[in-house]
C-alpha cells in the first residue's frame, strides 16, 4: 500500500505566499508523474500542476509565473511553491502520485487527503 501526506495549507492574506509539501511512503517500487489538484468550493477538481520523474513540469495557464512545482526524488515529495496568492486560489489541494508498485508491474494513481488554503481579501 502506498500513502501520501500533505502539509503546509493554511491561511494567508491576498499576496501571500505558502509551501505545500507531500510525501510518498509505503510499498513503492518507483514513482512517475506528480501532482498537484485543486478542488473549490462547488467546483470541480481541476489540475494546479504536474512534474514529471525527469523534472518536466506542466502547469495551468493561470498559475503559471506565481506556482512552482518542484520534487525530491530520494525523499519521494513533491512541493508546491505558491506566491502572490488570491481570494480565489481558495481551494482544497491535493496531491497525486502515479506508482509502480514495489514487485509490481503496473502504474496506479493514489491521491492525499487534501489539504486546505484559505486566501483572504
Amino acid at each position: 500500500q502506498v500513502q501520501l501526506v500533505e502539509s503546509g495549507g493554511g491561511l494567508v492574506q491576498a499576496g501571500g505566499s505558502l509551501r505545500l509539501s507531500c510525501a510518498a511512503s509505503g510499498s513503492i517500487g518507483s514513482i512517475n508523474d506528480m501532482g498537484w489538484y485543486r478542488q473549490a468550493p462547488g467546483k470541480q477538481r481541476e489540475l494546479v500542476a504536474v512534474i514529471t520523474s525527469g523534472r518536466t513540469t506542466k502547469y495551468v495557464d493561470s498559475m503559471k509565473g506565481r506556482f512552482t512545482i518542484s520534487r525530491d526524488n530520494a525523499k519521494n515529495t513533491v512541493y508546491l511553491q505558491m506566491n502572490s496568492l488570491k481570494p480565489e486560489d481558495t481551494a482544497v489541494y491535493y496531491c497525486n502520485a502515479r506508482v509502480v508498485p514495489q514487485f509490481g508491474l503496473y502504474e496506479y494513481d493514489y491521491w492525499g487527503q487534501g489539504t486546505q488554503v484559505t486566501v483572504s481579501s
